[in-house]
């Protein structure tokens, strides 16, 4: 979807017509959009658009430039996968509370955890005001190296209604090549989105830490390790799902100490950490309920919470790595069932009270199947 206002509007469109769970009509969209690709649009560079997962997409696309073939699943695991932050922030300037849930691996950057466990090297420049990076941009290009850059996703055109607190948010694309004075941006559409050099620029600048940078794949090592890079990315998501990841405070929000602060959440009646009383007026129910179904289907993640995807790379992982993987790939879609009919529930949620009681039960249940992955992924590399 081009947009992510629209691809709201897209999927509501499509359950009111079909019936369909939010779930499902994401995904079915996700597919139609999938079959209309172009993927000559830039010499040399493989497709465009996000399928399952955008980070994970890019990556591959990234790889496949420099002669290294992975499938979806694959770039996804080598990424990290799964994991689960949890957070509730509030803002005077805000009505409600914002819900934060971003259950994909979190918080190493995507391309940077995919080239580690592969071995490979990264080359990233900075630079200090637009005109130096858009010529270092050219150059690159030039050199046949499309560029992965972190941007505002607010200051992208085709990511309209985008809501002020949002619009800072670190959000990667890549520029796969120019054309008629404008750059090709690989980021949600099939074709290429088109974007001045001026709109690149204000967009690069908007997200402080990512400002200016700019990543890009270095030439592969001679002979690549699969086996080894599927191994190392198994060990960092599950390190990371158990903990500590930050070494700081922050920790109790990550991994499944995180799920079990969203259920203790859940069920707290009392506090005002409780989502009773977060959550319980009409219009902090809306905006909640709206932003728990996004961040488990498309929001920093993949659908199901990514957990059906990450069940194929194990597949895929365990032949490759000499892992007996079978089992955590059973756990992660049972995982990710019981996160889609969280997803599909926050979708059609009307009733504060008894949402969040069922939302409870549902967090419960897929709680002991998330203890249950991170344990059998333990156990599968301690039995290497």
């Amino acid at each position: 979807m081009t947009q992510r206002h629209s691809a709201k509007k897209l999927i509501r469109a499509r359950m009111s017509r079909t019936g369909e769970s939010y779930t499902t009509a994401f995904r079915r969209l996700q597919s139609e959009r999938e079959h209309h690709g172009h993927p000559d649009a830039v010499s040399g560079y493989p497709s465009f658009g996000a399928a399952s997962h955008g980070p994970s997409a890019l990556a591959r696309h990234l790889l496949a430039v420099r002669g290294i073939g992975v499938s979806e699943p694959m770039a996804f695991g080598l990424g990290g996968g799964v994991g689960f932050l949890y957070a509730v922030f509030e803002y005077r300037a805000v009505s409600h509370p914002l819900l934060t849930i971003v259950a994909q691996h979190h918080p190493k950057p995507w391309l940077e955890s995919v080239a580690e466990h592969l071995r490979l090297d990264l080359s990233t420049t900075t630079s200090s005001g637009p005109a130096s990076a858009l010529t270092k941009l050219d150059a690159s290009l030039d050199a046949g190296s499309p560029a992965w850059l972190t941007v505002g996703r607010g200051h992208l055109a085709w990511h309209e209604a985008t809501s002020d607190e949002e619009a800072a948010d670190p959000y990667p694309i890549v520029v796969a090549g120019r054309s008629a004075g404008r750059y090709l941006i690989d980021d949600t559409a099939s074709d290429p989105h088109l974007i001045p050099a001026d709109r690149l620029a204000t967009a690069w600048a908007a997200h402080r830490k990512g400002r200016f940078g700019l990543t890009t794949i270095s030439s592969p090592v001679s002979v690549l390790d699969i086996g080894h890079a599927v191994r190392s990315a198994i060990a960092m998501t599950t390190a990371h799902l158990t903990g500590p990841v930050l070494g700081n405070s922050f920790d109790v929000n990550i991994g499944v100490s995180g799920m079990e602060r969203l259920l203790a959440d859940l069920e707290d009646e009392g506090t005002k950490r409780g989502w009773v009383r977060r959550f319980g007026s009409a219009e902090s129910f809306a905006a909640g309920m709206a932003r728990l179904a996004e961040c488990l289907t498309w929001s920093h993640t993949a659908p199901a919470a990514g957990r059906p995807l990450y069940a194929e790379f194990l597949d895929e992982a365990g032949p490759v790595s000499g892992m007996a993987l079978g089992p955590a790939a059973e756990t992660a879609r049972d995982a990710g069932a019981v996160w889609a009919t969280i997803a599909d529930l926050a979708a059609d949620a009307t009733d504060p009270g008894r949402t969040i009681t069922e939302l409870a039960v549902r967090v419960r249940s897929v709680l002991v199947l998330e203890r249950r992955l991170a344990a059998e992924l333990g156990s599968a590399l301690d039995a290497v």
